[in-house]
């Protein structure tokens, strides 16, 4: 599965490195598995997104305006294990 390493401002000035999936590459029925109520419709800000963070095993609101450097993407095995392999 595809995944991404970004770093980013968080609102109090610190740096989090956060490795997350976005919604388009988890397999189709995780999201509704995962949410109690998978039909509300979130109200994001500009720039900003649902992701699964690999780490936390949660979804986090992902703000693409406040990233340090570049996206890496890599490849994970599992949510599980998250065991990674980088690509190009």
């Amino acid at each position: 599965m595809r995944a991404h390493l970004a770093v980013f401002k968080k609102k109090d000035g610190s740096l989090r490195t956060m490795r997350f999936v976005s919604l388009d590459n988890l397999p189709e029925d995780f999201f509704t598995s995962q949410t109690k109520n998978p039909d509300k419709k979130l109200k994001l800000a500009e720039g900003s997104s649902l992701v699964w963070d690999l780490d936390k095993q949660n979804f986090r609101v992902f703000n693409k305006n406040t990233i340090i450097g570049e996206i890496e993407a890599f490849n994970v095995e599992s949510f599980e294990n998250s065991k990674t392999t980088k690509t190009n």
